[in-house]
């Protein structure tokens, strides 16, 4: 069971939303504006957000960034917009996962599900792990700390599980399905996805796709990551 908080301004989706969750045993609060979004996270503990982005007093994009600014919820945008450089920026700005409207009752549940699996394992519902060192790479998953050449690396959670996913796996080419499987807990999904977050990873490490230094993608095969000198430290 989980702590849900719908933010939709049309009546009918939202009940909709409203009475699947309730009846898969979530507790679920509602609100019809991004305003009234803010408040709540501000005051309640939510283990997800389903945003949607046609808001009658804030696009849901510049909603999105707000609540970035004041927690780390999970959050899955609803939205009606297919547009591919839209999701990217999206996903850029925080977004965890994405559904494009109509959708199904069954595939929201699925989204849900995944979503939640990396939140739990996110607030350290695993056992504890040793410190993986990769070159200048520090990475520890049970304090979900990273550090490059001893400076931390202010890493989203999904950066950070994209990385010790990688770390844990140095010198291997990890196919973009199993990085899928095993990062997004998801069985399909857009290779865009994964390029958004590597690229993210790459500015963070000080590298970039032309000019790799740990992040290394074979195209058509999948990516790797080793330490600069190929050698493990």
């Amino acid at each position: 069971m989980a702590s849900v908080l719908v933010v939709e301004d049309d009546q009918f989706v939202r009940s909709a939303l409203i009475r699947h969750l309730t009846e898969a045993s979530h507790t679920v609060r509602s609100v019809g504006t991004a305003l009234e979004a803010l408040r709540e996270v501000a005051h309640f503990r939510f283990d997800v957000v389903i945003l949607d982005l046609g808001l009658p007093d804030l696009d849901g994009a510049e909603a999105l960034k707000m609540l970035r600014g004041i927690t780390d919820v999970p959050v899955i945008i609803a939205t009606a917009r297919d547009d591919e450089t839209e999701i990217v920026r999206l996903l850029n700005d925080g977004a965890d996962d994405y559904l494009i409207k109509p959708f199904s009752v069954e595939h929201l549940s699925a989204r849900m599900a995944a979503v939640l699996r990396r939140s739990r394992v996110a607030a350290g519902d695993v056992p504890p792990s040793r410190v993986i060192q990769v070159g200048g790479l520090s990475i520890d998953p049970l304090r979900r700390q990273a550090e490059l050449d001893g400076a931390a690396l202010d890493l989203t959670r999904r950066e950070f599980d994209l990385l010790a996913f990688l770390a844990g796996r140095p010198g291997v080419v990890v196919p973009r399905k199993e990085l899928l499987a095993e990062v997004w807990q998801q069985s399909y999904g857009d290779d865009q996805t994964i390029d958004v977050h590597l690229s993210w990873l790459r500015r963070k490490l000080g590298e970039t796709a032309a000019r790799p230094r740990y992040l290394h993608t074979l195209r058509g095969v999948g990516v790797k990551l080793e330490p600069p000198n190929g050698r493990e430290r």
